[in-house]
């Protein structure tokens, strides 16, 4: 999860907003990268990428969210989110694949010459569906300062056998009303095997399907007694995909993937249940657009049963 501690913006600069960004204003943005990274930044500044979806530029967002995804498949706990104030210039808004200035928005051979080249929201550019900046100068850049990953309201303890605890499957709105009708299948298989695979993560939930526009997702929200619980803590655990078959040794009903553990590229805990009459569905979550997050519940409490 990430939030910021401080919302306060500095003077003449404007939050987070959908709408185009007006030309010669000053935005926060935010750069998602590692640690070892900001710090190189921080000491010498931010470099243009070379190449990319908009060609030459430094890649940026207004969206905390957005940012704190990169880099992809990098451990979530060696990722930062550096804040910045952007005086964007003249933008223009490349808003699908294939524009004619995708690539060239700052080069005067193929027109006006374009300071800041903004991607909207839900344009099918990005698979996010999240908004997108590339910056070509990086003078216009300011930055405010890094924002660590929060684990929040997260059970990162080992599940206790028998317990019922809160956990949370991401789907798509479609498998959501399949779900909700008819109950949780098995995956055939997966890193764990077969089952259905959760998280205690409402973060990590909220990532899936991974690659599926962000505003067709939702995350179910469900009651789960985890019943025999192994832990799966490496790749080639000799029950990894066995852990319920008793050919191999005790059956367990729940498989469980610590956070950190090397498993998961985001470092983010994951449990694959066996047996679906297990699961209670609580409630649908839909995908808010708030500052701290994209995926948030009313309640802020996650009560363990």
């Amino acid at each position: 999860m990430w939030a910021e501690d401080d919302f306060d913006l500095p003077c003449e600069v404007t939050r987070l907003g959908l709408d185009n960004p007006v030309n010669n204003k000053s935005y926060v943005m935010y750069h998602g990268t590692t640690r070892m990274n900001a710090q190189s930044i921080k000491a010498t500044g931010f470099r243009r990428s070379p190449d990319g979806m908009l060609g030459c530029g430094v890649y940026l967002s207004r969206d905390l969210q957005k940012a704190s995804r990169y880099p992809i498949d990098h451990p979530e706990n060696d990722r930062v989110v550096i804040k910045v104030k952007v005086n964007v210039g003249k933008v223009i808004a490349i808003n699908y694949q294939g524009h004619p200035r995708q690539k060239t928005w700052h080069d005067w051979r193929y027109g006006p010459v374009f300071d800041t080249a903004w991607v909207p929201p839900n344009c099918g550019m990005v698979p996010s569906g999240l908004e997108e900046d590339c910056v070509w100068d990086p003078n216009r850049i300011q930055i405010i300062s890094v924002i660590e990953p929060k684990p929040v309201q997260v059970n990162n303890d080992f599940p206790v056998n028998n317990r019922s605890y809160v956990m949370y499957h991401g789907t798509t709105r479609m498998n959501a009303q399949s779900i909700k009708a008819t109950g949780f299948r098995q995956s055939p298989d997966g890193m764990l095997g077969c089952g259905v695979y959760l998280s205690r993560d409402l973060q990590k939930a909220s990532r899936y399907p991974i690659d599926h526009p962000e505003n067709d997702r939702v995350v179910i929200k469900v009651k789960v007694n985890v019943g025999k619980v192994i832990a799966i803590n490496y790749q080639g655990h000799p029950r990894q995909k066995t852990w319920h078959d008793w050919r191999y040794g005790p059956v367990f009903d729940t498989a469980w993937v610590p956070p950190n553990c090397g498993m998961v590229p985001s470092g983010l805990e994951e449990d694959c249940v066996w047996d679906p009459n297990q699961i209670k569905i609580l409630s649908i979550i839909e995908p808010k657009p708030v500052q701290s997050g994209w995926f948030a519940e009313d309640k802020g409490n996650y009560p363990i049963f």
